[in-house]
């Protein structure tokens, strides 16, 4: 295989605020432990099991730390995808460590927020103008003013691919 992928997607709680960092030069850099499950039935008890497992991303890309920093907080619902890191390090014995983490960084990051946070107006996971501090009404309605513009102004289609191209 000449190629390989490196890429981690994960939906999940966080289980803490973000811990924020700043470089010496003042970039942000952002730690979030985040918290996914799965849940089963037990066959032999009929009881309800869940299994947590727990995961740490280290955001460097300096515009999704600055999200993370005003909009996350302790359970919020996130999904971020990133690649995995493996990093060594050195515990107060001596002793070789290794952790492994998500790291998001570059334009291959990305965050969102699914869940809306109460009384700022912001959601995260939408697509369209609700994002960002905008309230629903007025992303849907500003949404459904740009659509409505393209239908009614959009005419024929072959008609606008009629102009004179200079290459």
């Amino acid at each position: 295989m000449s190629g390989s992928v490196n890429k981690v997607i994960l939906i999940g709680n966080c289980g803490a605020d973000p811990e924020i960092r700043r470089t010496q030069d003042g970039r942000a850099i952002a730690n979030i432990r985040l918290a996914t499950s799965e849940s089963w039935r037990d066959r032999t008890s009929g009881e309800r099991r869940e299994k947590v497992e727990w995961h740490t991303v280290v955001i460097f890309n300096e515009a999704l730390a600055k999200i993370v920093e005003q909009y996350v907080k302790k359970g919020a619902k996130i999904y971020v995808e990133g690649q995995l890191q493996t990093r060594k390090w050195q515990d107060t014995q001596g002793n070789d460590r290794y952790s492994t983490e998500v790291v998001l960084q570059g334009f291959n990051a990305k965050l969102e927020m699914l869940d809306k946070r109460q009384g700022s107006g912001y959601q995260a996971g939408g697509s369209g103008p609700g994002d960002y501090g905008l309230d629903e009404d007025r992303a849907t309605g500003a949404s459904s003013q740009s659509s409505n513009s393209q239908t009614a102004g959009g005419g024929n289609f072959s008609r606008d691919l009629d102009d004179d191209i200079p290459f």
